[in-house]
């Protein structure tokens, strides 16, 4: 039986890592490593001492950070996550059962979906969720990002490199990106936005063709397109851990205390996944909050000394 098992191999489970080696804590990390939002990330601007950095090569140098110190880390799905009177029970997709003492929910979120007519019909048809995936297969196309947040801006960005035309549908009357990057958008002459307009149908034949929206553009309500990627949020991904009635938020981000610790004895939380850092959901947020979590694991392990 491990001391600690971290559920996530994001910024704040491989931080958590990193401390619970150097506190010398018996842990293993299970989490995809390259399958976070953070791996899908074009470029990072907002990270201290990196200027600019693509989101898989700063997960990878986590990653490295934390093997660095010893950390024993599967990269396998995890199925359930259940407790008994001994403690936790990780079950995970090669049906491999992993026993620990605590837990540190680190998983993140997933993305938000539209929930609009032929949204799952055409995923991987010209819809995606990752432009990091799947932007250079729309080289000289005409592509559209749902969005306004940094996500999207920054998903409309690398787009352009590949797209002959990239447009930004957005809800809302203003772009909520910051506003360095919106600058950015605003001098790119390959990319439009199209304020107070949802996709309220994505239609074709055997693919993506184009789109209805809920107001007219240059006086239609369809555009035509190669392909669309949604970036219209996320959610946090607490699938697996509802069996242990952990308590959430109206928004259903995990509520911790200043700790890191949640309502259930033993389980702890950090990074997007909770409702911490005044729900601020950054890179070095998460780290820190999986810093924290791990302090107090290691000082309730020791008896609270």
């Amino acid at each position: 039986m491990y001391d600690l098992i971290i559920l996530g191999a994001g910024p704040a489970g491989l931080a958590a890592s990193v401390y619970a080696s150097r506190y010398k804590i018996n842990h293993l990390v299970i989490g995809k490593v390259f399958d976070g939002s953070l791996a899908k990330a074009h470029l990072i601007e907002n990270w201290p001492g990196k200027k600019s950095i693509k989101g898989s090569g700063l997960v990878m140098e986590f990653y490295e950070h934390a093997k660095s110190f010893g950390a024993e880390i599967i990269q396998e799905g995890i199925i359930e996550v259940d407790k008994n009177n001994k403690g936790f029970v990780i079950k995970t997709g090669l049906n491999k059962i992993h026993r620990s003492k605590t837990i540190l929910i680190a998983l993140g979120t997933k993305y938000r979906k539209l929930n609009v007519s032929g949204e799952e019909k055409f995923l991987g048809k010209g819809v995606s969720y990752c432009v990091v995936c799947d932007g250079a297969f729309f080289k000289n196309k005409t592509t559209a990002v749902v969005g306004g947040g940094n996500s999207a801006a920054m998903a409309a960005e690398m787009l352009s490199e590949y797209a002959s035309k990239v447009y930004i549908i957005y809800r809302k009357r203003s772009m909520r990106c910051e506003p360095i990057i919106l600058d950015r958008l605003k001098k790119n002459s390959k990319v439009e936005i199209i304020y107070d307009t949802n996709v309220i149908k994505i239609s074709g034949d055997k693919k993506v063709e184009f789109v209805e929206l809920d107001n007219k553009y240059n006086g239609s309500d369809k555009i035509k397109l190669d392909g669309l990627f949604i970036e219209a949020g996320s959610v946090p991904a607490i699938n697996f851990v509802k069996k242990l009635e952990i308590e959430t938020d109206k928004n259903n981000y995990i509520i911790i205390d200043q700790g890191g610790a949640t309502n259930v004895k033993g389980v702890y939380a950090a990074g997007d996944i909770t409702n911490g850092s005044n729900n601020l959901h950054q890179i070095v947020t998460a780290v820190s909050e999986g810093v924290i979590a791990t302090t107090s694991i290691y000082r309730d392990l020791k008896g609270g000394s």
